[in-house]
């Protein structure tokens, strides 16, 4: 039987309506970030139960929730793809629309918290449940610096390392506390003066040594460094061979160079916006040139990682969500 008009939940006004409601967008953003029975979903809220169930019955008329039954307890989550009557993409639009300009309802998470804190004492199976779910509810930061901070920290301590077409220092700011001395060098001193300026700023125990030169012949003494990067930098350079000999020279015996580069592409305004002289460079290209410098152990990754200036006004977004990245290092032999 077609419902009337004016009552049809598959309409984008019924979906507005179902969306409406602060408390419901409350009850989606704490889906969105966990899974949660009813019980514990009220008790987050610090709603009455029945309250919260009324303003379930309404999401559920839409799809907007999927559940999942384990025994006598049944688990919301937010459920968009489910979403029926044709307005499964307009849910979704919307949800990103309204849950970008939605406050963290700090009070709502805290009780979160510890709600969740609570279940893991009393449910022993609690990780098994959420295995499969781990990653999208469990690692989720802001920037990955602590992941990235607490395995840079395995590094031996009192080395020297160069960041090499240093830019404004980017690169260098993340190598803070974890080595002695820092070797930054650019051919631009505008460059270098961003970097003075920006790497000033976080004071510590690493020294930092900004030179101006050009990477095809390093203001750097042989063997001066233990490691080298060279990040977003072998695009600018006519190629790659005399950078990665001079790299060569000025690492110690057992030294390591890193060289992080775009796989070839077709954005040719990157050229005339950052000074690209190459569009990407194709990895074995730069793996033959580590090789003919006297690196041994050479090794390419692929990084889970894109590449994403801002294209200028008039210029499609990149594709794919950015330019596709990847790592090359090699070791200068021990003899």
């Amino acid at each position: 039987m077609i419902k009337p008009v004016e009552t049809r939940n598959d309409l984008p006004t019924a979906l507005l309506r179902a969306l409406g409601d602060p408390i419901r967008l409350r009850i989606l953003r704490l889906l969105e970030r966990e899974e949660l029975s009813v019980g514990e979903l009220s008790r987050t809220l610090a709603l009455a139960q029945s309250r919260v169930s009324n303003h379930l019955r309404v999401l559920r008329e839409h799809d907007l929730l999927a559940e999942r039954h384990a025994g006598t307890s049944t688990f919301l989550r937010l459920g968009l793809e489910s979403a029926t009557g044709g307005t499964g993409n307009l849910a979704a639009r919307l949800w990103g629309a309204l849950s970008a300009d939605l406050g963290e309802h700090h009070a709502d998470l805290e009780r979160l918290r510890q709600v969740v804190a609570e279940r893991r004492e009393v449910d022993p199976e609690f990780f098994d449940r959420v295995a499969g779910r781990w990653d999208t509810i469990g690692i989720e930061f802001a920037s990955g610096q602590a992941r990235q901070r607490a395995v840079a920290s395995l590094m031996p301590a009192g080395q020297v390392w160069g960041d090499l077409g240093c830019g404004t220092g980017y690169v260098a700011r993340a190598m803070l506390g974890l080595c002695a001395r820092i070797v930054c060098v650019d051919s631009s001193a505008g460059m270098l003066a961003e970097a003075r300026a920006r790497l000033a700023e976080h004071p510590g125990e690493t020294e930092v040594d900004l030179r101006l030169g050009d990477l095809d012949a390093l203001p750097i003494g042989e063997g001066e460094l233990d490691g080298a990067v060279a990040a977003m930098v072998l695009h600018h350079l006519p190629d790659a061979a005399g950078c990665l000999a001079e790299v060569f020279r000025v690492l110690r015996p057992g030294g390591t160079a890193v060289v992080v580069e775009l796989d070839p592409h077709r954005e040719a305004w990157l050229s005339a916006e950052l000074g690209d002289r190459h569009l990407g460079i194709d990895a074995q290209a730069v793996a033959a040139a580590f090789s003919a410098a006297g690196f041994e152990a050479v090794r390419m990754e692929a990084l889970d990682d894109r590449y994403r200036p801002a294209p200028p006004p008039g210029q499609e977004a990149l594709p794919g969500g950015g330019l596709p990245l990847y790592t090359l290092r090699g070791r200068k032999p021990l003899d």
